[in-house]
């Protein structure tokens, strides 16, 4: 019989998204309030981005071979807090947290990945919280007005709270109600009992990944993955700025990727690809109406959890390392904005082309990776 582990283990995709929230919130409060304002900043922001983004790639190898991924999300964690203790020091404050933050993304995603099996639900769920906490963290580092402490004693509690959970789930037998039937079995239980099945990885393989089909829908997803990541950093709205209209579009990177999931989910991956894109991009060509630029960022990112889980699915022996191959793609589309592209003077056409393009890039990904 298949071990189907989504329903079993929907407590700890709960406890990694929430934890999703914490971890990036203290990267963001570490960086904005003890790194932003040296003169070491500006090389810290590009380190920090490369550790937390093109470093997941090698970690998602490891973790793929070690199957272990909650120890490998719970390092994580425990890296992000041991950061504030090199808050004197930003070059070793950055890379420890930026690490850490790689690591829990990979081990909290390779498991999520394993959990939702043929579903984007979940993975939508996981993925979203990472925007509020962000943009709460980039707040309070500014602001001040919240004490160093709370922050890694909150990321130490969510550590302990990953493996409480884990163990839990792991220790209800499978075999209770049946157990509980008759005296016979009652008195055989402790060693009858089975645990309940951790989401494992596959057997480590790269196996025809070389193959002109992958590599094509390979390519497809990291090239969206990068024009994604440009769009989220580069888009700049000049109604940003007032009144609740900010919260707004950060409601809607958020709201957008737990979307798409569940919308993956009811009408299927392509489907869901081509009319968010779609429309993302119609809506992109009114950038001076606020509830159109709210809409299309909503729009932009349901694909998020589409894209993550096409390519896990063409590389099912390395999770991991398609998580971290697309998040390499995060830092590529990271390096334009850092380097201080402008593109203010086309950005009434340049969005909505990016999104059209990211829409036929990614219907032949998908109609690759879904034969």
């Amino acid at each position: 019989m298949v071990e189907h582990y989504q329903k079993r283990w929907y407590s700890l995709v709960a406890v990694y998204s929430a934890t999703h929230f914490l971890v990036d919130f203290a990267c963001a409060f570490l960086m904005f309030s003890f790194v932003a304002g040296t003169k070491e900043g500006y090389l810290c922001v590009l380190l920090y981005n490369f550790c937390a983004f093109a470093m997941q790639m090698p970690f998602g190898i490891i973790a793929d071979k070690l199957n272990r991924n909650y120890m490998v999300a719970v390092i994580g964690c425990i890296l992000v807090a041991a950061a504030y203790g090199f808050v004197g020091v930003p070059y070793a404050a950055t890379i420890v947290i930026g690490l850490g933050n790689a690591m829990f993304h990979i081990g909290g995603g390779i498991d999520v990945l394993n959990i939702s099996e043929k579903k984007l639900g979940a993975l939508g769920v996981f993925v979203s919280p990472g925007a509020f906490g962000i943009y709460f963290g980039t707040m309070f580092g500014r602001q001040g007005g919240l004490s160093v402490l709370v922050v890694p004693i909150a990321i130490v509690a969510a550590a302990v709270l990953i493996l409480a959970v884990y163990n839990a789930q792991r220790l209800i037998p499978v075999n209770r109600e049946k157990n509980a039937k008759n005296s016979l079995s009652r008195l055989t239980t402790n060693s009858n009992t089975q645990r309940k099945a951790y989401p494992k990885n596959a057997e480590f393989s790269l196996e025809g990944i070389a193959s002109g089909g992958i590599l094509l829908a390979t390519a497809c997803f990291v090239f969206i993955v990068c024009l994604r990541s440009f769009v989220g950093l580069a888009l700049d709205f000049s109604w940003k700025g007032t009144g609740q209209w900010g919260t707004a579009l950060i409601c809607a990177v958020v709201f957008g990727k737990t979307l798409g999931g569940f919308a993956a989910d009811r009408f299927g991956t392509e489907k869901t690809a081509v009319i968010s894109l779609g429309l993302a991009a119609v809506l992109f060509l009114f950038p001076v109406s606020p509830l159109a630029g709210v809409a299309a960022v909503l729009l932009f990112n349901m694909t998020m959890p589409i894209t993550l889980w096409a390519l896990a699915r063409v590389m099912p022996g390395a999770k991991g390392f398609a998580f971290g191959l697309l998040t390499f793609g995060i830092f590529i589309g990271f390096l334009p904005v850092y380097l201080g592209v402008d593109v203010s003077s086309v950005a009434n056409w340049l969005f909505a082309l990016l999104a059209a393009v990211s829409l036929v890039i990614l219907w032949l990904g998908l109609r690759r990776a879904t034969k």
